[in-house]
């Protein structure tokens, strides 16, 4: 039989975090984080990273497993996913899968593959000269005119990913986004949504922003910087690194960079909008402002004992 995987969904700031841990606390829980921007340790004010108490509350997986030089890739994380999940039902407890990653949601639950291609050294090195020359939206717009599909599906900051789907695509000919393959799920899934009205949603990614910087977010960065981690890095340039960057070398006014993050915090928004819609029926939404906590674990109970 399948193992049993309650999935927890849904824009960033909706409260997913205190959510899924009162439900795994009520059900014997653990959660598998699916939040990118959670692997890298010393990045906690800024990525929103559950804390050192909501972590003692319920295990917690795949936060802080890598320094932010490193990469993690999909196929990575899908294997450390896996088994996270395993061990936990070997334990006898329920694994809860939670984050806004639509990527990473889909890669586990729906049995991703990734393309048969394999890295091309010397394409990456000519790729990664042409960002350097012409920056991240040159190369992102290039993608946009051979894939639309992958292009709305990956942050034009994000050029790791960029670099992959142009290596892809030219290594084989084909769109990167008609190659991923897909697997029978591995999982008997109950996908839970969490939503709030847009404009809610946009009053508490302000409040958090605003959060952040008076919990230190801007000592974070220039800590991660005198350390020696690269501004160039693809974690430091995610929402909120890269601005305090720009910050600390004076190209930006801290208010500006407020403004920054909260523009770049409504696309991705509107991007998790399209991994998690709001007419896929295989997914549950529930408003977070009426959900009672004691309903869904009864609603959650009752899939679990349909095993």
């Amino acid at each position: 039989m399948k193992i049993p995987l309650i999935v927890i969904v849904g824009p960033t700031a909706v409260g997913k975090t205190e959510i899924s841990i009162q439900l795994a606390e009520r059900l014997d829980g653990e959660i598998v984080s699916a939040d990118s921007r959670l692997f890298y340790r010393g990045m906690d004010i800024g990525t929103a990273k559950p804390t050192a108490a909501e972590r003692a509350r319920v295990p917690h997986h795949l936060i802080d497993v890598a320094d932010p030089h490193e990469t993690w890739s999909l196929a990575l994380f899908q294997q450390a996913a896996a088994e996270a999940i395993t061990a936990i039902h070997g334990r006898g407890r329920t694994p809860f899968l939670v984050g806004g990653s639509g990527q990473y949601i889909h890669a586990v639950t729906r049995g991703w593959t990734p393309p048969a291609a394999a890295p091309d050294p010397a394409l990456r090195a000519e790729l990664e000269s042409q960002t350097r020359e012409h920056g991240p939206c040159w190369l992102h717009e290039k993608l946009q005119k051979l894939d639309p599909a992958a292009a709305e599906r990956i942050d034009p900051r994000n050029v790791r990913r960029t670099i992959r789907a142009l290596e892809v695509i030219q290594l084989t000919g084909r769109k990167f986004s008609e190659q991923r393959g897909q697997a029978q799920g591995p999982y008997r899934t109950l996908t839970i949504g969490l939503s709030r009205p847009r404009p809610e949603l946009y009053a508490r990614i302000d409040a958090r922003i605003e959060a952040m910087f008076a919990a230190g977010l801007l000592e974070e960065v220039r800590r991660l910087l005198e350390a020696g981690v690269s501004p160039s890095l693809p974690a430091m340039t995610s929402i909120g690194y890269g601005e305090c960057v720009r910050v600390l070398q004076g190209e930006l006014t801290l208010e500006q960079a407020k403004q920054e993050m909260r523009r770049r915090t409504r696309v991705f928004v509107r991007r998790q909008a399209n991994w998690f819609k709001a007419s896929d029926p295989t997914i549950h939404w529930f408003d977070a402002n009426s959900l009672q906590v004691d309903t869904l674990t009864a609603y959650i109970k009752d899939f679990l004992q349909s095993s």
